[in-house]
């Protein structure tokens, strides 16, 4: 593994460009999503588990030696089984010929990469960017592959819409990527639902005495006040990084509960939960809620906020959450 940097101050910006987008729920939530940087024979990318907006703080980048995590690659290994604290995206990152490469879970990208129509419908919002579309597939060894077959056909692609993912840029230097991905987010955008306000008196009620509490986030109380955000949840798991739940639950802790006649019958009901969206009147959380769940569940409110009424959706497959649930954290 070689620590050589040709340019301090390349990987300087990056770490720059890493915390802004990292602090940015628009774009990254918790340790999703990761950055990397290619200086002579060294991969500089945001380690497993690490948040990018710590970026400026910690030491989030690992480097890892080029020459072996693309032998890995063409091994069919997962560089993420063979390096310590490699993140499960580090085999895409290093296909990609880009210096410098951005992976995030954008809302507005998500938004429209969970529809049917997604391919069709993106042709217009993208056109003229050199862009491709890849169907979901696991992410690590697949996706890279994925991303490889593409490049052999379409070498010039720098924009990646991921299917029920996500988004992947590509470019020279960071000012570059972040002029693309300004780009991409400007075509993207959604409006999003303004829902009902939440019922705080009921929710204060609730949490008076309990285990419970309110979101530190407002936004998250639309997964209870907004009929069309619990009908979306109720058809399934719209992308991987919902798994983030399930170690303790089962999907239906996405799902409506109606409003008690007593506060008792949520502890003895509900305590292995880590939140409950309570139809009509917004969200209560677990105190011991994590802060990576805190985050994740403020990223859903936001994609879910953006999907209209009319959108085909394209829920994950049992197999496809259970491949997700098991993968370590980007």
């Amino acid at each position: 593994m070689s620590k050589n940097i040709s340019s301090p101050a390349e990987l300087l910006q990056l770490r720059k460009l890493s915390a802004r987008i990292g602090s940015d729920l628009q774009f990254t939530q918790a340790s999703s999503g990761n950055s990397s940087i290619k200086l002579d024979d060294t991969l500089w990318i945001k380690a497993s588990g690490r948040w990018m907006a710590d970026a400026l703080n910690e030491n989030v980048l690992i480097p890892l030696n080029m020459a072996e995590v693309q032998n890995c690659v063409k091994r069919n290994i997962d560089p993420a089984a063979r390096f310590a604290g490699a993140s499960i995206e580090t085999s895409m990152h290093a296909v990609l010929p880009h210096r410098v490469v951005l992976h995030l879970h954008s809302v507005n990208t998500i938004a429209w990469a969970v529809r049917k129509d997604a391919p069709l419908r993106l042709e217009d919002k993208l056109a003229g960017l050199r862009w491709n579309w890849i169907p979901h597939v696991p992410s690590g060894l697949p996706l890279a592959q994925e991303i490889e077959n593409i490049l052999s056909a379409l070498a010039n692609t720098n924009v990646f819409i991921l299917g029920n993912h996500g988004l992947v840029i590509g470019g020279y230097d960071c000012g570059e990527v972040e002029d693309l991905l300004s780009q991409v987010e400007q075509r993207l955008a959604i409006r999003p639902r303004v829902p009902e306000r939440a019922d705080y008196s009921a929710l204060v009620k609730i949490a008076s005495g309990s285990s419970w509490d309110l979101p530190d986030d407002d936004e998250v109380h639309a997964l209870g006040t907004d009929a069309l955000a619990q009908e979306v949840l109720s058809g399934g798991f719209l992308y991987p990084a919902q798994s983030v739940f399930l170690d303790s639950c089962t999907p239906e802790l996405f799902l409506p509960i109606s409003f008690p006649d007593s506060e008792d019958e949520f502890e003895s009901r509900y305590s292995s939960r880590p939140f409950l969206i309570i139809k009509g009147r917004g969200v209560v959380v677990k105190r011991a809620m994590t802060r990576a769940q805190h985050a994740m569940m403020s990223g859903l409110t936001r994609v879910i906020q953006r999907i209209s009424s009319h959108a085909p959706i394209r829920y994950l497959t049992g197999e496809e959450v259970a491949n997700s649930s098991g993968a370590n954290p980007h």
